[in-house]
């Protein structure tokens, strides 16, 4: 549904995206992650028009999207890591609004928005200026306007970012859903856990590209996890050990003739895959490179 290759974004001597690629399927979920700098907003940009890259291209569907750009935006939701909404106006004239552009018209149009307003549990907010919602509720107005339509393509950039509970457990069941009717979806955020709830395929930016794209089992395959024992030993009542494989560790340390009382095995997860990229990121700041900040 998505397919992005060889971006290539430069603000002066800096390059925001180095090549970057990225392919997104119908039904699938895809974090991207990535510490600060590392190209993800600038990407979801150049996917929705708002800025022209230097080089490579971008299909959304069938579509040249940077060719193409109104018949190829009309696959596209969007909601940006800044809201844009109208203050002034109800969340339903906003959702009004953005159903036209989508071209829906009369009952299709008001059956449609109130699917979304259930979906995102804001019905009771529905006729109230979305200046004096929470910001919780903006949130959710900010994804109801993405979504509205059913459009095939969803990038939602650091959608519950600040959010409440309430926002972030109605946005993850919305994402979810949306996913499972078909969508594809690109969802960055900073919260990994969410990417678990979301069964997310993950890809992995820095510098300005992707460099790393699998399951979360995939990516964390490589990282150590931790062996954490604890003995009746009062000198020394627990140990916890770096391990890549548990099983082994384990059997070399009781063979030694220790005998633990308990013992937990922590595998990698995402933030140990995040701080191995953000790791990898300081590293190579200390060497002068041509990326963005």
């Amino acid at each position: 549904m998505l397919s992005a290759e060889e971006l290539v974004k430069r603000y002066g001597p800096r390059r925001a995206l180095d090549g970057f690629d990225l392919t997104v399927a119908p039904g699938e979920i895809v974090g991207l992650i990535g510490h600060n700098g590392a190209g993800k907003t600038t990407f979801v940009e150049i996917v929705t028009g708002l800025v022209r890259p230097d080089a490579g291209q971008v299909r959304i569907g069938s579509y040249d999207a940077l060719r193409a750009g109104r018949a190829a935006r009309r696959l596209l939701g969007v909601a940006p890591q800044e809201p844009a909404l109208y203050g002034g106006m109800t969340v339903r004239e906003n959702l009004r609004l953005l159903a036209g552009l989508a071209g829906l018209r009369g009952r299709g149009r008001d059956a449609e928005i109130a699917r979304v307003l259930d979906e995102l549990r804001l019905a009771a907010a529905a006729d109230r200026p979305v200046g004096v919602l929470s910001g919780g509720q903006r949130r959710r107005v900010q994804a109801a306007t993405a979504m509205v339509g059913s459009p095939p393509l969803l990038l939602l950039d650091e959608p519950t970012a600040g959010a409440d509970p309430e926002t972030r457990s109605a946005l993850l069941a919305a994402v979810k859903a949306r996913a499972e009717a078909g969508a594809a979806v690109v969802y960055t955020t900073h919260y990994l856990p969410e990417l678990v709830d979301l069964d997310a395929t993950l890809a992995l930016a820095r510098a300005g590209r992707v460099i790393a794209r699998g399951t979360q089992d995939e990516l964390t395959r490589h990282l150590p996890g931790e062996l954490r024992l604890t003995f009746s030993d009062p000198a020394e009542p627990e140990l916890r050990l770096p391990t890549t494989d548990p099983g082994a560790d384990l059997a070399a340390l009781l063979g030694s003739g220790r005998t633990p009382v308990s013992v937990d095995i922590r595998r990698p997860g995402l933030d140990d895959l995040y701080h191995s990229l953000e790791a990898a990121a300081t590293d190579e700041r200390t060497e002068p490179r041509d990326v963005a900040a």
